[in-house]
């Protein structure tokens, strides 16, 4: 008995033959798919109306292409075939389409095969027709592309029986697919499995699909794959969608009732009075949004659970220092606290910023009233001796460092918070690392500078508190954001040196970032890489065809050439940490007028003078990351001038997001751009979503209302039975979700 466990080897039968093999290899192991189940959830990305001719975009070469056409023309032709010197045979056809003919060729090199295709292939035939798309002789062509005819009424003609296909419906569903596997075999496969499966289980509660109108699971698999109007899809994609969101929030709601089942020490105790010299020695006033913020993690700190609160904002919105507010009044009340950072550059920029920031309160000051402690992998055991006491005697309030605050040697008095920085960079079991070196649970502030919409923070980050701050402090100038379109006009590169020299005469500095550190292939660095693999593989864009700029040796290029003279140096991974830092401090001190350097400088890295920032192959970065950078520049009140040289032409997917990036400086819009063009696991990084991208068919600004809607639902639920005992496949599904959250984390830590 076939059931949605069975392997999908079930349904296919036995591999006979290289290309049977390869197809079963393509849906086992690049599509993922190894049960029945996995299978018929593997849904249609889109469907074509089989009553109406296709109305094709613009097309391009190379695009897999799926058409509904009626053909216009059709001729035979014999030729001599090069390799066996026998005469063969060619059909060629015209297709006509609601938009540009195709060209079809059929090849056959036995004469009762070419007289077959001359026979099925005749005027006024109409079909489905798949393949990839082709130029010849100036005209779109597909050769030997698959396809099904249908007869002169509409419905489908004989040949499909002996093709091994069901009958085609009005809407066709094409599936995504991959090397080796087409739409057309998965569309074969999942019909074929759902006339063998008599029994699909049922997740849902019958009183939650009829609460909120949802159709059963087997009516819904049934529609999806084999639908006779657009109102079945809609219905049947609801069901799915709803279905995900249950069990994403189930997950959520459990998390957010341990966390607040587990026992933490209130901080709301002492004197306050390092908060309070703090906040009088400050030379300018908080936000609204920092004060606001403030009192809720002041609240939160004072509570007998842990806090698990999200910081956002922009660049530069002053996150670090509502941080640190937190962490003083944790010292105020005689605890610690924790900045785990997720490079060395930022660890010892926020272990400046801070000991800034604190003035006389910092050790060394006049008041002297807190240690603060720097912990990097760089620092060597004796460096690192005296740190380590003062943080177990609890001389130190304050810990900041890399990974290295997660190694066993570092213990603490009393840890009472934990921050940690661009926390998308960890997994939640290195997060657990430094929590579990507490006596009891501490408290947890965690802080992304990557926006993220409130529908998006709402569902994905559903077991914290989220906290945005939305407004920029006061200094925060203007940044002017342009394109430079080399494919249009590589001149203007000159221009772009030029005024890099401008504003150095004018006694500012310049960033300029590069994709790679040399042109050395295997020195990848942190290009956002699963962001231009979602674009290449699924919209066709083709990867660059041009050489990539690299630090190495555009920094000599810089120096010998346009820039001959300036103070030029580089800065990349590669290099060591005192390397980075002490190339960080010389341009903090206007010893470097340009910076040539990766992407290291993306987050963290504060210098006020810094007005111009440079980016080479701008195309290469995602939305998100190109306003990261964008971020390093304008800081000190000074206007801020952002290039993007591109080679990206007019009208490519790629032109378009740098169009977007130069058109605002709203990071919440661009993140909404940026979700609308991939999926919101590739937005915030796949741990910090906190699960492989769970979200398969959901689309959190698409699908706002069925996610709320799922949240109402997952909390009655847990209200009634948070152990879902009464819904055993419901509870098997948001346990798998909870495993596979874990294991991720594993996986990344």
């Amino acid at each position: 008995m076939i059931t949605l466990d069975s392997p999908v080897e079930s349904v296919l039968g036995a591999a006979k033959g290289n290309k049977a093999k390869a197809r079963l290899e393509g849906i086992s192991q690049r599509l993922g798919i190894r049960t029945v189940g996995e299978l018929l959830r593997h849904f249609p990305r889109r469907y074509l109306e089989t009553g109406s001719l296709s109305a094709l975009d613009e097309l391009k070469e190379g695009q897999l292409l799926t058409v509904v056409g009626e053909i216009s023309s059709s001729q035979s032709r014999t030729y001599r075939d090069r390799r066996t010197g026998r005469t063969a045979y060619r059909q060629e056809v015209t297709l006509r389409t609601e938009g540009p003919s195709l060209q079809l060729t059929f090849f056959a090199q036995q004469a009762h095969v070419g007289k077959f295709n001359e026979q099925r292939l005749s005027r006024g035939r109409r079909g489905i027709f798949m393949g990839k798309v082709g130029s010849f002789r100036g005209q779109w062509q597909l050769a030997n592309p698959q396809m099904v005819l249908f007869g002169a009424d509409g419905e489908a003609s004989e040949e499909l029986a002996a093709l091994s296909l069901e009958t085609i419906g009005p809407l066709y569903p094409i599936y995504p697919a991959t090397k080796d596997v087409e739409s057309w075999d998965l569309q074969k496969a999942i019909t074929f499995a759902r006339t063998l499966i008599e029994d699909v289980p049922e997740l849902l509660p019958e009183s939650v699909m009829d609460e909120y109108d949802v159709l059963d699971a087997r009516t819904a698999l049934d529609l999806v794959h084999a639908p006779d109007n657009w109102a079945q899809i809609t219905k049947a994609r609801h069901r799915f969608r709803f279905e995900e969101a249950l069990v994403t929030q189930l997950v959520l709601g459990r998390s957010r009732r341990a966390i607040r089942r587990a026992g933490a020490r209130s901080r709301a105790g002492g004197d306050g009075g390092l908060l309070a010299a703090f906040d009088a020695a400050l030379p300018w006033e908080l936000t609204a949004g920092q004060s606001e913020i403030g009192t809720q993690i002041e609240a939160d700190l004072a509570q007998p659970h842990p806090m698990n609160r999200l910081l956002q904002g922009e660049v530069g919105s002053g996150k670090t220092l509502v941080a640190l507010r937190a962490m003083l009044r944790v010292v105020d009340s005689g605890g610690q606290a924790a900045l785990l950072a997720p490079t060395e550059v930022l660890a010892q920029q926020h272990h400046r910023s801070v000991t800034d920031l604190l003035g006389d309160l910092a050790p060394g000051g006049m008041m002297g009233g807190v240690g603060v402690e720097l912990l990097t992998g760089s620092m060597t055991k004796t460096q690192r001796a005296e740190p380590l006491s003062r943080l177990a005697t609890g001389e130190s309030g304050i810990a900041i460092g890399t990974h290295a605050l997660l190694e066993e040697q570092v213990q603490f008095f009393d840890l009472g918070l934990v921050v940690v920085d661009e926390q998308h960079r960890f997994g939640v079991e290195q997060r657990a690392a430094l929590t579990d070196k507490a006596g009891s649970p501490p408290h947890v502030l965690v802080m992304t500078a990557t926006p993220i919409p409130r529908t998006v923070a709402m569902p994905v980050f559903g077991d914290l508190e989220v906290s945005t701050l939305s407004e920029l402090p006061a200094g925060r100038a203007a940044i002017q954001t342009n394109v430079v379109p080399l494919a249009e006009a590589p001149a203007w590169i000159d221009r772009v040196w030029q005024r890099v020299r401008e504003e150095v005469e004018a006694g500012h500095q310049a960033y300029v970032v590069c994709p790679r550190i040399s042109t050395d292939e295997s020195e990848q660095v942190a290009v956002d890489t699963d962001f231009w693999h979602y674009i290449s593989v699924e919209e066709g864009e083709e990867p660059a065809t041009w050489p990539l700029r690299a630090v190495e040796e555009l920094v000599v290029e810089l120096s010998t050439g346009p820039l001959a003279g300036l103070r030029v140096s580089k800065m990349h991974g590669r290099m060591t940490p005192d390397e980075k830092d002490r190339t960080m401090r010389a341009f903090s001190t206007g010893e470097i007028d340009v910076l040539v350097s990766t992407t290291v400088i993306e987050v963290g890295v504060d210098v006020a003078n810094a007005t111009t920032m440079v980016l080479m192959d701008a195309d290469r970065f995602g939305i998100s990351q190109l306003h990261q950078l964008r971020g390093r520049v304008g800081r000190g009140g000074l206007p801020g001038l952002c290039l993007l040289v591109s080679h990206a032409p007019v009208g490519s997917d790629a032109r378009a997001r740098l169009d977007a990036v130069a058109s605002t400086t709203d990071g919440f819009e661009l993140s909404r751009v940026d979700l609308e063009q991939r999926r919101e696991g590739d937005v915030l990084g796949r741990s910090q979503s906190g699960y492989r991208s769970s979200l398969q068919d959901l689309r959190v600004l698409r699908d706002e209302d069925t996610i709320l809607a799922a949240r109402r639902a997952a909390e009655s639920l847990l209200d009634s039975d948070e152990d879902l005992a009464g819904q055993p496949l419901l509870a098997e599904s948001v346990l798998m979700m909870e495993a596979s959250r874990e294991s991720d984390f594993m996986d990344k830590s």
